[in-house]
């Protein structure tokens, strides 16, 4: 699949063999900083991200003419080799390439954004998403200072960032709404 201006796109992978692919707190930090000092300069607007021990997840629309796949390359080729000098590890970190699935209804993007930012605590690693350090869902409901993320977009599809912090709230798993979104989600 080839990206495209102006498209949102789920993009995420995990470990190989579903190994860990953040060891401490300075792998997601050195992430974070990659991606800050580059996703302006790829054309790529951060609407949700969430970095979990094994697994990531990017919720982004690309803005510019250059594929996510140049900056997805650009982020991971250096961590990988910066995780396996400091781990004294070879090969590969991730299970293949990351995977990417085009957001084709406008509807299902304010649901995986909730996803993406559920995931830590769907994983049991924090009780609440805005205890999770490594997305952005705090600059997202007003509660960190930070420039990844698209204040316009949540003001346009949620009015407020409070009212997105309720849309966070009221977050119940509806089989039927996963059973359509099955097909934008990690596997």
């Amino acid at each position: 699949m080839n990206f495209e201006k102006n498209n949102y796109y789920h993009i995420f992978n995990r470990g190989c063999n579903k190994d860990i692919i953040f060891f401490n707190e300075g792998n997601y930090l050195y992430l974070v900083r990659k991606m800050k000092k580059t996703y302006k300069k790829f054309g790529v607007n951060i609407i949700a991200y969430c970095l979990i021990p094994d697994h990531y997840h990017f919720l982004v629309q690309q803005k510019s003419e250059i594929p996510l796949s140049d900056w997805i390359k650009t982020l991971f080729i250096g961590y990988t080799q910066a995780v396996n000098i400091q781990q004294k590890r070879k090969g590969t970190l991730f299970e293949g390439r990351a995977k990417h699935l085009l957001i084709d209804k406008d509807n299902y993007l304010i649901h995986l954004m909730r996803y993406v930012h559920y995931n830590p605590v769907a994983a049991g690693l924090v009780a609440k998403p805005e205890d999770w350090k490594y997305s952005n869902y705090p600059e997202c409901i007003g509660e960190r200072n930070g420039e990844m993320y698209d204040k316009e977009f949540i003001l346009e599809s949620f009015g407020s960032q409070e009212e997105y912090r309720k849309f966070m709230t009221e977050y119940e798993i509806n089989k039927e709404m996963i059973k359509k979104l099955e097909k934008y989600l990690i596997k």
